[in-house]
C-alpha cells in the first residue's frame, strides 16, 4: 500500500501560495467499507458526501480508500503507528520544500484521532506537537470539547453543519467557534455575507482553517454530488 497520507487535493494546495503544505488521510465514508468512521452523519451528508468529488470519482481511488479503513479497522494500534510513519516523512517533504506542514486527518471520516494512542498510547496530534493539525467534524462532543480548551493546543476544528445540526451550529459560533456551512452559491459567485448571524468567509480560497478568524461562518461552495442536490444539506441561496 502507498502512504496514507496524500497531497493532491486541488483545494489544499491553494495554501502552498502562503507556504502550507498540506497532508491529508482519505478514508472510505460512512459505511462504505463495512465499518461506519461518520458515526455523526446526516442523511443528506451521506448522500451528498464530497467522497466522489476530485479524485474521488476514480475507481481506483475508491478502493484505495476502503482497504486504508478495512486496515485501520482490522488493527487501529498498528494503523496509527503506520500513520505517524507516514507523518514523519511529511515532515521531511515540506521540509524539503521549504514550507510548514499541515495534516488533516479526517479527510472523509470523523474519527476522534485525539484518543487513539496506537501501541505507543500517545496520540498522532500529540506525538507531533510542533505540527498543525486540523479537522471539520459533525460531533458536537469533540467541538464542545475543543471550545473547551481539551483539545491538543495544535489540532483546530471547524463544526459542519448540515439540514440537522443548525441549532447546536448556531450555539457553537456563539461560542466563539467555526461552523463550515455548504451553499448553492456558483464557482466565482460571491457567498452571503451573513449566516446564522455570523460573518461569512469564502472557505474556498484554501484549506487552512486553522487560519480563519474565530465566530465565523466558513462558507463553502457545493462540489461534487451536492452541485445538483435539492436537499436542505445545502443552503439554498
Amino acid at each position: 500500500m502507498k502512504d496514507l497520507i496524500t497531497f493532491d487535493n486541488a483545494k489544499t494546495t491553494k495554501g502552498e501560495s502562503l507556504g502550507w503544505l498540506t497532508g491529508i488521510l482519505y478514508l472510505a465514508p460512512y459505511t462504505l467499507s463495512g465499518r461506519n468512521v461518520c458515526p455523526h452523519a446526516s442523511p443528506r451528508c451521506i448522500e451528498d458526501c464530497l467522497n466522489l468529488a476530485g479524485m474521488g470519482i476514480f475507481d481506483n481511488v475508491q478502493q484505495a480508500r476502503i482497504r486504508k479503513t478495512q486496515l485501520f479497522h482490522a488493527s487501529p494500534k498498528a494503523f496509527v503507528e503506520r500513520l505517524d510513519h507516514d507523518v514523519t516523512k511529511a515532515r521531511r517533504r515540506a521540509t524539503r520544500a521549504r514550507m510548514r506542514l499541515a495534516v488533516r486527518l479526517n479527510g472523509t471520516s470523523d474519527l476522534p484521532w485525539e484518543n487513539l494512542g496506537g501501541e505507543a498510547k500517545r496520540s498522532i496530534i500529540n506525538r507531533h506537537p510542533d505540527l498543525t493539525f486540523y479537522d471539520y467534524t459533525k460531533n458536537p462532543h469533540r467541538m464542545a470539547a475543543f471550545l473547551d480548551g481539551k483539545m491538543p493546543e495544535n489540532y483546530r476544528l471547524t463544526f459542519s453543519r448540515s439540514e440537522k445540526n443548525e441549532d447546536i451550529a448556531d450555539t457553537f459560533i456563539k461560542r466563539g467557534g467555526n461552523v463550515a456551512v455548504v451553499f448553492s452559491t456558483k464557482k466565482k459567485d460571491a457567498l452571503p455575507e451573513t449566516y446564522l448571524g455570523a460573518p461569512v468567509i469564502d472557505g474556498d480560497e484554501h484549506d487552512l482553517r486553522f487560519l480563519d478568524p474565530r465566530g465565523v461562518v466558513v462558507g463553502l461552495r457545493a462540489k461534487g454530488k451536492a452541485k445538483t442536490s435539492r436537499s436542505d444539506f445545502v443552503v439554498a441561496v
